[in-house]
């Protein structure tokens, strides 16, 4: 549900489209475990004490969402791997990869073409940027002015000079003020905040 609940949270608008993309033990057993209805949930916005999960692929069909289920597994990937390409109205998309690591926990390892290392457990920024020195350093210094605590960071790219993804948890909650300070640096292509789930 956290997995499918991110996936929502990187595509920013309502989805109309999902492809949901089980690998290892959760290809063998989301069904009677309930796992389609948990992701389907995730991605309409349910929270985990939702007593509607249940029903969540039927909520998903009324509300026009289309939604298909892929067994196929990724290689390298955690047994217990979810995939989920959402589509929004503008033919906008997002990819997430995440896995179930037990106790609770999940671990998101791709957005798009990026590797990344989000635990789920804090807020966390997400911010694709051109791949040129001093990067780290322009955004850390922000969250430093602002008085943001980093606790996690990460930093993956697709080739030297390429796009890069930075991916910071932080301690307590990112306000807006933020993203927008952020966005106004040059090569920053975007910066989201996806809220712990």
């Amino acid at each position: 549900m956290r997995i499918g609940k991110y996936a929502r949270s990187v595509l920013g608008k309502k989805p109309v489209k999902a492809v949901i993309q089980f690998s290892g033990s959760f290809a063998k057993t989301y069904k009677g475990h309930g796992t389609d209805k948990a992701v389907i949930a995730g991605i309409l916005g349910m929270d985990t004490d939702d007593a509607r999960i249940r029903n969540s692929m039927q909520i998903a069909t009324e509300e026009g969402l289309d939604f298909t289920f892929i067994e196929e597994d990724i290689d390298g990937a955690h047994p217990n791997t979810a995939e989920i390409t959402l589509t929004d109205e503008a033919g906008r998309t997002a990819l997430i990869r995440g896995a179930s690591i037990g106790g609770g926990n999940i671990i998101i390892n791709k957005i798009n073409d990026t590797e990344v290392s989000i635990s789920g457990k804090s807020d966390t920024l997400v911010i694709p940027h051109d791949d040129v020195p001093g990067m780290i350093a322009v955004v850390t210094n922000i969250l430093a002015d602002k008085g943001v605590n980093i606790h996690g960071f990460s930093l993956g790219r697709d080739h030297k000079g390429g796009t890069a993804v930075m991916t910071i948890e932080i301690d307590g909650h990112v306000d807006e003020s933020i993203n927008d300070a952020i966005m106004e640096c040059p090569h920053i292509h975007a910066s989201t905040i996806l809220k712990a789930i």
